[in-house]
């Protein structure tokens, strides 16, 4: 197979960040742009009149006055992206929202949110669909249309070839109990699984052939998640940045491993089309990445699995760098 190497489409590139200062002789923290989680955009979403005509209030971690009349978010500015949506299903518009400004100290932090949505048209519709609350780095892509292959409405393009040595934040976190499964086809399901939140960061080489595929190796991988509540603040929390094969390391878990099936993800190509990100194995040592993916979750099961009012709380996100 003919590889070229794969640049990614325009938009914004995390090779350059807003916020930067060191810390002791050989330490560099950077601020992700916007990851002091201080600046809310507010969107309205007013609701088809046959679901009841409410009108929703969406918030993006972004500058920019409200945007209103079911205006479709494209995040010009800012690097991340919220699981709070717009969809419009056959013509019926409908806001889901799980991720939210809240007040800390003197500024704000962000809420992820596991809520359930549902849909009532008596005769037409009766849908429950567990959304969880999850921020990345990428773009939702608006407006929803159906609930079929939820990855492939996410774009993971975000460009990245820097080499931290771990990812940093602060946070709290109540994952509840057991999870639930809503896909909204019948009735939700309760599952003998305990609910994880989740932080997840992957860096990566990608490149597509001449047909546009995304291939992509693994360069490196920091991945935590967290099953117990944590009721107080944990500031400048660390979580490792591996580099290589991980596989065979003491500390490995399966969610760490290389990303396939269902949760393969998905970016758009150099022709603007959305392809599934195929990640094919894990990258040389000394392989500098081009793309970064990063996630935090209230839940860790997937589309449509997680548990009701499960809650994560974000703030202050950084990479840390040896000088």
């Amino acid at each position: 197979m003919k590889k070229t190497k794969y640049i990614g489409t325009i938009g914004y590139a995390l090779l350059l960040f807003i916020n930067s200062f060191a810390q002791g002789n050989n330490e560099k923290i950077e601020l992700i742009p916007y990851g002091d989680m201080n600046q809310w955009m507010v969107r309205t979403v007013d609701e088809s009149f046959i679901i009841g005509g409410a009108t929703k209030y969406l918030y993006e971690i972004a500058s920019g006055d409200t945007l209103k009349n079911n205006t479709p978010y494209q995040n010009t500015l800012s690097p991340w992206a919220t699981s709070s949506v717009m969809a419009k299903v056959s013509g019926i518009y409908k806001g889901s929202v799980t991720v939210f400004p809240e007040k800390r100290d003197d500024g704000y932090c962000a809420r992820l949110e596991t809520r359930i949505e549902e849909v009532k048209v008596f005769g037409v519709i009766n849908l429950s669909v567990l959304a969880t609350g999850s921020v990345f780095l990428g773009e939702m892509i608006e407006p929803v249309r159906d609930t079929k292959n939820p990855q492939s409405k996410l774009n993971h393009r975000i460009l990245f070839d820097k080499c931290p040595v771990a990812l940093e934040f602060d946070y709290k976190v109540s994952p509840g109990g057991k999870q639930v499964k809503a896909t909204g086809f019948g009735k939700p399901k309760n599952l003998d699984i305990q609910n994880n939140a989740e932080a997840c960061l992957y860096l990566q080489y990608r490149w597509e052939d001449e047909e546009g595929n995304i291939f992509a190796k693994r360069v490196a991988t920091a991945y935590e998640r967290y099953d117990k509540e944590v009721p107080e603040w944990q500031n400048a929390h660390r979580v490792p940045i591996y580099y290589g094969d991980i596989s065979h390391e003491t500390f490995f878990q399966p969610y760490m491993d290389l990303v396939k099936g269902e949760q393969t993800q998905y970016a758009k190509n150099s022709k603007g089309e959305t392809k599934p990100i195929q990640e094919i194995g894990w990258a040389e040592p000394g392989t500098r990445p081009t793309h970064i993916v990063l996630r935090f979750s209230s839940g860790h099961g997937g589309a449509y699995i997680g548990t009701p009012n499960a809650k994560f709380w974000l703030d202050n996100v950084k990479l840390i760098y040896d000088e």
